[in-house]
């Protein structure tokens, strides 16, 4: 047996040996074979001339389960480990409200968010991330970027091409530190002030919010996607949340609540803003921690399957809002089988993006989640991506850093501002003023507190007082445009400022500055709107050491206000303008007429707030304190008539 192996192996040595002899010589490094067409044609995907459907399908077909879910899959970036982008085949990073990087800097955000997008390029299939963040009035985030007026400024502006612009430069700035994501615009309508996420709607009306939010998506996005500015504009929060009750949070107090009202309303006044924003382009959308019809809405399929992919025609992805899974069920497991079932493409897990993984694998393998319902998300988000130009943008650089805070963006935001001012009191025309006014009074903590201009949302989540990043304070903008002498008593007490007998001055004018504190979503949940006794007392002070009094409300929603109107000769209602406070100059001094118009009703009691506004009459005590769409010019006597009211 043996030999008979050993004449069969040595004819197959002396075959290999002809095949050897008859074969072309191995190339040689200096004299390499041309490569083949196969080898000289990039996979489908990854070939910019092919159609997008065919990117899709061909990228789609090369995946792997673990691949598909990773894509699926939205991680906060303070909860990520060293290599769990590629780990994970994570789809998306972002940051939270505050989850800056070391290097709190525009330079900081490129450098960071460039590292997580080399990671991601370093998988089989180099699918790129994409980084979102909450830029929600310019990049807000970063130090040193312009910071607009608060959605609710914009909504008294009631002009869409401004909103447009503000986008655009907002795109730049976010773009130009490789961000190519924004959730914004809110488009909810708020029907009830005491909300804490009240400025971040346009407006209490539905046309205005869907023209606004439209205007929006529209600068945000641009006209090419694949344009380096472009940045992926995402419409939030679907739907119903500006509708919720007061008191049926279970979190909060409205914020996350229940929208009670029935379908025909909901779709009335809640749903145009999205039909809207989707005519404008928009292709990522976010969805409400808010509840209706008894289920949570990222449980929702009916409203997101039916109505926003289905009526809506919506093509896009549907993203979470942050942890809204978690609100679903109190089993996880199932609370991510009915998230995903109902229609929810990526999800928002800020902490713990293996949990989200591995529980959907395992829904996946058990049939409780089907292939196709996997398939269909993840075509959605490759769908975006491709049409974003992530494939072929590459890593940022830092072209566009420049632009960041730009004397010409602050120009834009300048006048933002001043659109945005709404004057509701001018007796006697008490404004503008002049400039030559030998003497001014400026009173109020927030009439010098950059921190306390921006509000929520602005360098950290909730915001905060103090000199926070850069800008002009209310009374850096006063100090610039008068020629007189500018006092400033955050207390308003200037008894030790007398004239060369000993005597008290009166000043000419006083401005006085009120201002809520910074506060974002259900931390703004506010039961009770009226002005403090301080802030009162405040007003009062000043009244008795003027000639006249102006007052400048910095707030993110109309509060009571009757308590100091009878101690000021004009009334402005500033909002939260951000970081160019000159614009509130320019119209006190008559530089630039006032044009702003309420974007919401104005009470003049609490019991109006909660009461249906088209039950409110149009004179008298049950009238509100100022109509929705009020406003004054300086042409206009603004007398308030004060009521005695039950």
């Amino acid at each position: 047996m043996l030999r008979r192996w050993n004449i069969v192996a040595l004819l197959v040595l002396l075959l290999l040996a002809a095949c050897r002899e008859a074969a072309p010589p191995v190339p040689t490094p200096d004299a390499p074979t041309a490569p083949t067409a196969e080898s000289e044609a990039p996979p489908v995907y990854q070939d910019a001339s092919r159609p997008i459907p065919e990117r899709v399908e061909d990228l789609l077909a090369r995946m792997s389960l673990a691949e598909k879910i990773g894509q699926m899959t939205l991680i906060e970036k303070n909860s990520l480990g060293e290599g769990d982008v590629a780990e994970y085949y994570l789809g998306g990073v972002l940051s939270g409200g505050g989850g800056s990087p070391r290097d709190n800097a525009p330079e900081g955000w490129l450098e960071m968010v460039r590292a997580f997008q080399e990671e991601a390029l370093t998988t089989p299939l180099a699918i790129p991330i994409i980084y979102g963040v909450d830029a929600v009035h310019g990049h807000n985030n970063v130090p040193g970027a312009v910071i607009f007026p608060h959605n609710v400024g914009l909504g008294a502006t009631r002009n869409a091409d401004l909103v447009s612009q503000i986008a655009r430069v907002t795109a730049v700035e976010v773009a130009a530190t490789g961000i190519f994501w924004n959730y914004a615009p809110t488009v909810a309508v708020p029907q009830d002030i005491r909300w804490g996420r009240i400025y971040e709607g346009f407006a209490e009306q539905t046309d205005l919010v869907s023209e606004l939010g439209a205007a929006y998506v529209a600068g945000l996005q641009g006209d090419d996607l694949t344009a380096e500015t472009a940045v992926l504009a995402t419409p939030k929060h679907f739907v119903g949340d500006g509708g919720t009750t007061w008191g049926s949070s279970t979190t909060y107090q409205i914020d996350q609540g229940v929208t009670e009202v029935d379908e025909e309303t909901l779709r009335a006044i809640h749903l145009p803003p999205y039909q809207a924003a989707i005519d404008a382009g928009a292709r990522s959308i976010m969805i409400s921690f808010s509840s209706w019809g008894g289920q949570k809405m990222h449980a929702n399929g009916y409203l997101i399957n039916d109505v926003l992919k289905g009526e809506l025609g919506f093509t896009g992805f549907v993203v979470s809002d942050w942890g809204g899974v978690d609100q679903v069920d109190s089993n996880y497991d199932e609370a991510v089988v009915a998230s995903i079932n109902a229609g929810i493409d990526m999800n928002m897990v800020p902490y713990d993006a293996e949990r989200f993984i591995n529980s959907l694998t395992a829904a996946v393998e058990s049939g409780a989640v089907s292939q196709e319902r996997i398939d269909d998300a993840v075509r959605r988000i490759l769908t975006v991506k491709f049409e974003l130009g992530l494939f072929e943008r590459g890593l940022p650089d830092e072209s566009l850093l420049e632009q960041v805070g730009s004397d010409e963006h602050r120009a834009l935001a300048r006048d933002a501002v001043r659109q945005s001012l709404v004057l509701l009191q001018n007796e006697d025309g008490a404004l503008p003023l002049d400039k030559e006014a030998p003497v001014i009074f400026v009173a109020g903590e927030a009439a010098d507190d950059i921190g306390m201009q921006l509000g929520g949302w602005s360098i950290s989540w909730q915001g905060m007082p103090g000199d926070i990043t850069e800008g002009t304070t209310i009374l850096e903008a006063i100090e610039e445009v008068a020629a007189g002498e500018v006092y400033f008593n955050r207390f308003g007490r200037y008894e030790r400022i007398v004239d060369d007998a000993g005597n008290p001055i009166v000043a000419d004018v006083g401005i006085v500055v009120l201002a809520e504190r910074p506060y974002a979503e259900g931390e703004g949940d506010r039961a009770d709107l009226a002005l403090s006794q301080p802030e009162i007392d405040l007003v009062a002070r000043v009244r008795d050491q003027s000639e006249k009094v102006v007052v400048i409300l910095m707030s993110g929603r109309p509060l009571l206000i009757e308590s100091v109107l009878a101690n000021s000769d004009a009334f402005v209602a500033a909002w939260l303008p951000g970081t160019e406070a000159q614009g509130i100059a320019d119209a006190l001094f008559g530089d630039y007429e006032f044009t702003g118009r309420l974007p919401y009703t104005w009470p003049r009691t609490m019991e109006q707030v909660t009461v249906d506004k088209s039950a409110l009459s149009d004179s008298g005590c049950e009238a509100p304190l100022f109509p929705y769409g009020y406003g004054l010019t300086t042409a206009e006597d603004g007398h308030v008539e004060l009521l005695t009211c039950p």
